[in-house]
């Protein structure tokens, strides 16, 4: 991305001082930023505050206006959000957002960070509905066909799954984010920051802690966490049981994906899921 490119933006909704932080009059040094599957990330530094930018130029088409209004939703109830800057559309007809930075994703974790994570992640189901947008503006999706893309090609999942999704009764009750992870967590001056709310809906804060959890057990350790599993289920209403049950859930998933997509690994981490299916009475290790 260029000066130019940027400039080219037709911004189709911004927050009050946007012309203040994004003046032509000031010199910007754009770099690339990791990016995901959906959209290329920018770093944009004025001469007066570091932005991110993100330009939606993959398949993934998400509604970027409704992002836009439930992140300020959010950010302004206190949820530590990039702030929400402005969207728009750009020269190639890509959706972007333009946000405030937040750092790097966490490096090292320790009793304390897991313990603030565990809280920030409470506090996001725990969001006033009608303080975000109308209900109208909060998409909700059927649990099976968004989480499980190709279900039906896998039989062998699928006959483990639809079970345990009826007996959780996997309700769409709460403000979730749908991939609260490591990678989507970042750390800057004791600061923590949560990005990527593509998948924000309203949903189940079980499976979204569940999830959270499995991510952490595979990506981080088992050590770390077990230790964000036991703040979670100390901090909040529902049982252990159900957490074990919606962590089976989240593993079928990541096994789904892993067989679609090919999932990052590390040298341990086939080993950490064939444990956690040994030790969930949900599960069965032909699985994977």
């Amino acid at each position: 991305m260029t000066d130019d490119s940027f400039k080219g933006i037709t911004w189709r909704g911004r927050c009050g001082d946007f012309h203040t932080l994004i003046s032509e009059a000031e010199p910007k040094q754009i770099s690339p930023m990791p990016s995901g599957l959906e959209a290329d990330v920018y770093k944009i530094s004025t001469t007066t505050a570091d932005l991110v930018l993100k330009v939606w130029n993959r398949d993934s088409k998400p509604d970027i206006a409704m992002q836009y209004e439930l992140l300020q939703g959010i950010f302004n109830q206190g949820i530590p959000v990039s702030e929400p800057l402005g969207w728009g559309i750009n020269s190639d007809n890509n959706q972007v957002l333009l946000t405030g930075y937040g750092g790097t994703p966490v490096a090292k974790l320790n009793k304390l960070k897991l313990e603030t994570l565990a809280d920030i992640l409470i506090g996001i189901h725990s969001v006033p509905i009608e303080s975000v947008a109308s209900l109208d503006a909060l998409p909700r999706y059927h649990f099976v066909s968004y989480f499980f893309p190709s279900i039906d090609g896998h039989a062998d999942i699928k006959e483990v799954l639809l079970p345990l999704v009826e007996d959780s009764q996997v309700g769409q009750h709460r403000l979730i984010h749908g991939d609260f992870n490591l990678g989507n967590i970042l750390e800057l001056n004791g600061k923590f920051t949560i990005i990527d709310w593509t998948n924000i809906q309203l949903g189940d804060p079980r499976y979204d802690a569940a999830w959270s959890v499995f991510l952490m057990r595979i990506y981080a350790s088992e050590r770390y966490g077990s230790l964000y599993r036991s703040f979670l289920l100390a901090k909040n209403t529902y049982l252990d049981e159900d957490l074990e049950r919606f962590e089976a859930i989240a593993c079928l998933r990541w096994i789904l994906l892993n067989r679609i997509a090919g999932l990052p690994k590390g040298k341990n981490t086939l080993s950490v899921i064939r444990a956690i299916i040994k030790n969930n009475v949900y599960l069965d290790e032909k699985l994977l």
